[in-house]
């Protein structure tokens, strides 16, 4: 039974207008993405292999644990997209921070792209590049090296506290360039090696990660709730709730895209939680928002197990 302040889920960045179409448009090479991934590709390639040692390893596993965990997962994605906890001024700025270092763009690239995706997989119909079921190899390429240019994309607003905030606003227009200082910081520690596995390794990981599970938290795994009415479904990537801290319980995300938790059944494990809980037990962070104080969404269906 559908209750009666159910609402459908919206984005309210997104802006449909009449002639929005999620479908119509064309895939380009993008000069500036491909060169970014196959230049620290290249990078980490060479110069890891040439400057190798294994403290080198070490600091590249280290950094990207912590730039993920609480850049992408916490800062970025649960924190300045979906708003999902409370937080001081500068906890929020340190996330931000630690996702522009990620790789992926700065803090409104990384909402811009975010919301249309979110947008458009909600359609009945959207693009393949949306979607991410066209093959596996044919997906790496369009996600790394091309852009989108939708024909009638719908309106895009930007809330004044991400558009108008001086600090986002320079991390967006220095997103690259944001490497550097962590990079000389390495070298100093522990020369080139450092800088290869640290900074060059460590992007191309993180960046290769993001579409790898994408692809397949957009394609196959398991599913506890289905979103009617949406051309695409999100799925649950098991065993790598560690490695993604939580990011591959995607299907709980396409229901409750709002929830500060991602792994909701037992078993699912979300790291990115598990420090949200400790960051509340010390008083930085509150308000954390669960499934059950959203707004019940009609379009939303529960799967039987």
């Amino acid at each position: 039974m559908i209750k009666a302040n159910a609402q459908p889920y919206r984005n309210e960045r997104v802006i449909n207008t009449g002639h929005s179409n999620a479908c119509d448009g064309n895939v380009r090479w993008s000069a500036v993405k491909s060169l970014w991934f196959s230049t620290m590709a290249l990078g980490w390639l060479i110069g890891g292999a040439v400057y190798f040692s294994w403290a080198a390893v070490a600091v590249f596993f280290g950094l990207s644990a912590i730039i993920l965990c609480l850049g992408h997962s916490l800062g970025m994605h649960r924190k300045l997209i979906h708003d999902s906890f409370d937080c001081p001024k500068w906890v929020e700025y340190i996330g931000a921070y630690l996702g522009t270092l990620v790789g992926l763009g700065g803090p409104l690239t990384m909402v811009y792209t975010h919301d249309m995706r979110d947008w458009a997989q909600r359609q009945a119909v959207c693009h393949p590049f949306f979607s991410h079921q066209s093959s596996m190899l044919k997906d790496f390429w369009w996600q790394i090296h091309c852009k989108l240019h939708l024909k009638h994309a719908p309106q895009f607003s930007y809330s004044p506290s991400i558009k108008s905030d001086k600090f986002y606003q320079c991390l967006q227009v220095t997103s690259m360039f944001q490497q550097i200082p962590l990079a000389i910081i390495l070298y100093l520690m522990g020369g080139w090696g450092f800088v290869f596995w640290g900074i060059c390794g460590r992007v191309v990981i993180s960046i290769f990660g993001h579409w790898f599970i994408g692809y397949f938290a957009h394609n196959t795994g398991h599913r506890d709730w289905h979103v009617k009415g949406a051309a695409v479904q999100g799925h649950n990537v098991r065993f790598c709730g560690l490695i993604t801290f939580g990011e591959c319980w995607h299907n709980n995300h396409h229901a409750f895209p709002g929830s500060a938790k991602l792994g909701l059944q037992a078993g699912q494990a979300d790291p990115g939680w598990w420090v949200l809980i400790i960051l509340a037990k010390l008083g930085i962070v509150r308000s954390l928002v669960l499934p059950p104080e959203l707004p019940p969404r009609p379009e939303l269906q529960k799967l039987s197990a």
